[in-house]
């Protein structure tokens, strides 16, 4: 990537994304943290994004837009609730408070107003607000990055690809962070089962910065969807390199490289890449993907009969943290799986009571519009596939698998769904169940061919189908 000139007041003004300020510093310290929130790093060259913050505030207490990113970070992370978090409550109130005193653009107010929204629950409009902006303005770097990461918890995949596709043609080559944006329509394409384009398109924008850990990211999830695990884990070794070091998105590169190696059953494997980089990388940063990352390996291995050991019990201290968050209810059906690892009921227990109320409250929180007919039983599946209930986890997950969409993650993320769907039909005690396994493994053989996962619980399935 070449050597980044950060934008003062007069080059914002000259893109036509006025930033009401005065300060040149302010400018381009915004410019550094929206630098490093699309690049998924923290450029110590920069200060980091939160040196960068303090330094912006610094600069100018009462510029908005400072105030808007600082919050929309906090915010898009999903690890702080604004409803329990009284520091980012106050910080949003204060927000609020300036835009309504400071002489601001129509598209900084309506950049406060989707935050806003978003910050009452409210994701699915808070998602349309930035996309209006970028009718408008479609070299709007936040709200371009803030609608995908929104669409992206929403489940929306179709408009998280058409999102970028309708800006895409406003980025030229010479554009600053233009191949970060095609990296990010790769994502789209690659959650719309275009795999074929996502490859082309992520390729092109590892071309222009192979250090780009995102279109790293599609692409391992290319060769995920499609089980073609060699060429992913020959893929991850020769672009370890690249990535690594990128704190914000290496975690979840290395659960990609680990996931190869549970679908080929190599499982010593995939706990040392735990054990050496997923694990640690959490305990260190304690981001929100990173928990949800552990949470979901662990959850696989175990299911493939492997022993885990304490990691349970040492990585649901992360997790006891976010019990009352109740943010995203996917973030939460990975607490669960935690808690569940680590046999704390007290914990399960303080995390589902909640949902109940949840579930009833008025208001436009869109998650908790999801608790009753998609969280609830998603949790109590997880509770009952814990205890050995498989029946009753058939009986709940089924009805609801073409839903699971709306729990927003990647196809690759939900998949640990379909997977104890699967496991379940086969040791329940119902034939109709095992009926149902061979249905839904056939399927996804379809979906994924020479999968070496698929072929063991069909394997499995096959043997339960003959002792009955």
């Amino acid at each position: 990537m070449a050597p980044v000139c950060l934008k003062d007041c007069k080059a914002w003004r000259d893109a036509g994304m006025t930033l009401s300020t005065t300060s040149n510093e302010a400018c381009k310290l915004f410019d550094a943290t929206l630098h490093q929130y699309v690049t998924w790093t923290n450029d110590q060259t920069m200060g980091g994004i939160e040196g960068c913050l303090d330094k912006m505030k610094g600069a100018d207490p009462n510029f908005v837009m400072g105030h808007v990113i600082s919050n929309g970070l906090e915010l898009i992370g999903t690890g702080r609730s604004p409803f329990i978090d009284k520091e980012l409550e106050k910080n949003l109130r204060v927000m609020s408070d300036l835009a309504k005193t400071q002489p601001l653009t129509d598209r900084e107010k309506l950049h406060v107003a989707a935050l806003e929204t978003f910050a009452k629950g409210n994701m699915p409009k808070a998602a349309v607000m930035w996309d209006q902006i970028l009718q408008d303005h479609p070299l709007d770097l936040l709200a371009i990055k803030l609608a995908h990461d929104s669409y992206f918890y929403l489940g929306q995949q179709t408009q998280m690809r058409d999102s970028i596709s309708r800006i895409l043609p406003y980025w030229t080559e010479s554009t600053p962070l233009s191949s970060y944006v095609k990296g990010m329509y790769s994502f789209g394409l690659l959650e719309t089962n275009f795999y074929d384009q996502a490859l082309k398109v992520a390729s092109e924008a590892l071309s222009a910065d192979p250090k780009d850990a995102w279109s790293v990211h599609t692409i391992a999830h290319v060769y995920e969807m499609k089980a073609d695990i060699e060429d992913g884990l020959s893929f991850m070794k020769q672009t370890e390199n690249n990535w690594k070091e990128g704190d914000m998105l290496a975690c979840h590169v290395y659960w990609h490289w680990a996931l190869y190696f549970i679908e080929k059953g190599e499982y010593e494997a995939a706990l040392s890449l735990y054990d050496k980089y997923i694990a640690p990388i959490c305990f260190r940063s304690g981001s929100m993907l990173d928990i949800v990352d552990n949470s979901s390996l662990l959850h696989r291995l175990q299911m493939e009969g492997v022993d885990v050991g304490n990691r349970w019990d040492k990585f649901v201290q992360v997790t006891k943290k976010h019990t009352d968050d109740h943010v995203l209810i996917f973030n939460d059906l990975h607490f669960l799986m935690s808690s569940l690892g680590a046999k704390d009921q007290e914990m399960t227990t303080r995390l589902l009571q909640p949902l109940q109320e949840l579930s009833k409250s008025p208001g436009e929180n869109y998650q908790h519009a999801l608790i009753r007919d998609l969280g609830l039983p998603l949790c109590q599946a997880l509770v009952e596939f814990s205890s050995g209930n498989y029946d009753r986890v058939v009986e709940l997950m089924y009805p609801i698998r073409y839903k699971l969409v709306d729990i927003g993650g990647s196809n690759a993320q939900r998949d640990i769904f379909n997977q104890v769907l699967i496991r379940a039909a086969i040791s329940s005690n119902t034939k109709s169940h095992h009926n149902l396994a061979r249905s839904l493994l056939i399927e996804r053989d379809v979906l994924r061919p020479n999968s070496p996962m698929t072929e063991r619980l069909m394997r499995k399935a096959s043997a339960v189908h003959t002792l009955i």
